[in-house]
């Protein structure tokens, strides 16, 4: 395939991987500080809900076409210069979709064990009411677990960067 069709790819998962970084962290440090600070639950719960429904829908967006960017360039990339650095900022990306994953299940064992509801259904279903210490741990994990993507990303993308420059591109 011609060089700048996988320059493209590259550049084009580079800055997927960039937005990705950029949001997760602006996400964690200064979005969600100032709804734990909300006076009132129900505006907190509504805004983080939101929030997070949003969030995720964009940040699969991203990570798809990222990976799908990347894998592209390797493949198309002559025998010659097939850079395994493509492979490894991929890598990041399943990573953090595996970081996804393990949050769901820890919340889920969580739950079983301690036998408090962590889901946003279970906790208003409990009495009408919404327990506003259960959406405070919610909102805390769903944060530290936006850090903890938003490094792995960065790292990937770091790579990316590097690889890019590499590349002579």
């Amino acid at each position: 395939m011609s060089r700048p069709t996988i320059f493209a790819s590259k550049f084009v998962g580079t800055i997927s991987l960039g937005l990705l970084t950029g949001s997760s962290l602006t996400l964690s440090s200064l979005i969600l500080p100032p709804l734990l600070s909300l006076p009132t639950l129900p505006p907190a719960l509504a805004s983080f809900t939101t929030l997070r429904r949003s969030t995720a829908t964009y940040q699969t967006a991203l990570a798809s076409l990222a990976a799908t960017s990347f894998l592209l360039a390797y493949t198309l990339s002559p025998r010659n210069t097939k850079h395994p650095y493509l492979l490894w900022t991929t890598s990041t990306l399943l990573a953090s979709w595996a970081i996804g994953w393990w949050r769901q299940d820890v919340e889920k064992e969580l739950t079983l064990e301690e036998g408090r509801s962590s889901s946003w259904a279970r906790a208003r279903a409990e009495s009408g009411e919404v327990n506003g210490e259960v959406v405070r741990e919610e909102m805390e994990g769903w944060r530290w677990g936006q850090v903890l993507r938003g490094g792995v990303w960065a790292v990937g993308w770091g790579m990316s960067v590097v690889g890019i420059w590499g590349d002579g591109a």
